[in-house]
């Protein structure tokens, strides 16, 4: 029982993140159209959520092992939700953009312990893989419930109108209900490895973990894999809107596929694995995303279709690319798995301080490339780009099987 809370105060905390998180696409549209600005202007607010998870975990990753998980989970959930609280009241773009840094900062601090503490509660690299999947694919189900409960706080019929902010009040009071969650949980404290190094070589600990080849490769690959993810998550209700032409509301709600297809591959993935190896299945399901993204633009040229008013009246193109989610799910849990898995518990915060960064860095970079090309190419030679960074995903995979088995040793013994 006291595990199984445990799990369940990790995993709220983590669904209502990725609510937070992965409005940020929903945020950019309705920003757009309520404040009136321009679309790289938009794109900003991933650099405010993902630079400022990559300064912060930068900074606390290897020392919150040392203040306690508990307490650092408890203090990014209590930031939040004063912020979500402030956000309405202002009804200003600065607000939102603070909003964004508050999120960032706060799930920093989660994620750091989230992982770590999966680190805890496992004790193989089966167990490890399997919590880690789960986790991500309730992450992905506070994704595809973030997108539904957006779209019920807009305006179909007054795209400009700042009603959409009131969604706030609701998520400040989830993150209250969690935070309580998170306090009377019996979360496991850090091992007696951290309380004996020092906060200069725990800081020195992660900076020389980041100089191994594998390592290299890992977050290169991280890097690459959240580009993508973000480029389209953040864009796609965009895409809809302006390129196939859907309703505000509409172009929202079936980005949720893009959510649901991720969480769906990520539970199909971790039953496939039992009979594949890895490399070979995140390897074709790379190459199949650059199969779909050529199959499916071309269906979206020249869409012109006003009478959409139900998701049942959106064209093909519409539920087609979301599905891009499915074959991309895998690469991010997997090769975090295996990463992580290879490492001592103590070593992990570390670890997973620097897939923080990278990944925050990933996301930033995606939704201003997409942002900007959306904005002087158009919506589908922005996503027509995103075939360079799949490439990159690629040639990753081939080089971290090339030579995981060779540099793991040194990196146990960093």
């Amino acid at each position: 029982m006291p595990r199984l809370l445990t799990i369940t105060a990790i995993a709220a905390s983590y669904f209502v993140f990725a609510i937070l998180l992965n409005s940020v696409g929903t945020v950019i549209l309705q920003s757009i159209n309520t404040f009136g600005i321009s679309k790289p202007e938009a794109a900003t607010l991933e650099g405010f959520k993902d630079l400022t998870i990559a300064f912060v975990s930068f900074l606390v990753a290897s020392f919150i092992p040392r203040i306690g998980y508990k307490l650092a989970m408890m203090a990014g959930l209590l930031l939040v939700s004063v912020a979500c609280l402030l956000t309405p009241v202002t009804g200003e773009f600065i607000a939102v953009k603070l909003l964004f840094a508050s999120i960032g900062a706060a799930f920093a601090l989660v994620k750091v312990s989230v992982y770590a503490l999966v680190g805890l509660l496992s004790h193989d690299t089966r167990s490890h893989s399997s919590l880690l999947n789960t986790i991500e694919g309730i992450f992905m189900v506070g994704v595809l419930s973030g997108y539904w409960i957006f779209s019920a706080f807009v305006d179909p019929l007054n795209p400009s109108s700042a009603s959409w902010m009131e969604v706030y009040y609701w998520l400040a009071g989830l993150l209250v209900i969690t935070f309580l969650l998170v306090l009377f949980s019996p979360l496991p404290a850090p091992d007696a490895a951290h309380k004996e190094q020092s906060a200069a070589a725990a800081f020195t600990g992660m900076i020389k973990l980041a100089w191994q080849p594998l390592v290299i490769i890992f977050v290169f690959s991280i890097f690459l894999y959240v580009l993508i993810e973000q480029g389209i998550g953040s864009w796609l209700p965009t895409f809809n809107n302006e390129v196939l032409h859907l309703p505000v509301d509409i172009s929202v709600q079936i980005t949720s596929l893009f959510a649901l297809s991720i969480a769906l591959g990520r539970l199909l993935a971790g039953q496939a694995l039992r009979f594949i190896n890895w490399f070979p299945f995140l390897l074709g399901c790379a190459v199949l995303m650059a199969v779909l993204i050529l199959i499916t633009l071309p269906l979206a040229q020249g869409h012109q279709n006003d009478a959409v008013s139900s998701l049942f009246d959106a064209p093909v193109a519409a539920f087609m690319l979301p599905l891009i989610g499915l074959l991309m799910a895998p690469l991010y849990p997997i090769l975090n798995s295996v990463m992580l898995s290879a490492l001592d518990t103590h070593k992990q915060a570390a670890m997973t301080g620097l897939i923080v960064v990278f990944s925050a860095l990933g996301g930033t970079t995606g939704s201003l490339i997409t942002g900007y090309l959306f904005e002087h190419a158009g919506g589908q030679q922005a996503f027509y780009m995103l075939l360079v960074p799949i490439a990159g995903i690629i040639a990753s995979i081939f080089l971290f099987r090339q030579i995981s088995s060779k540099d793991q040793t040194a990196i146990a013994s960093c």
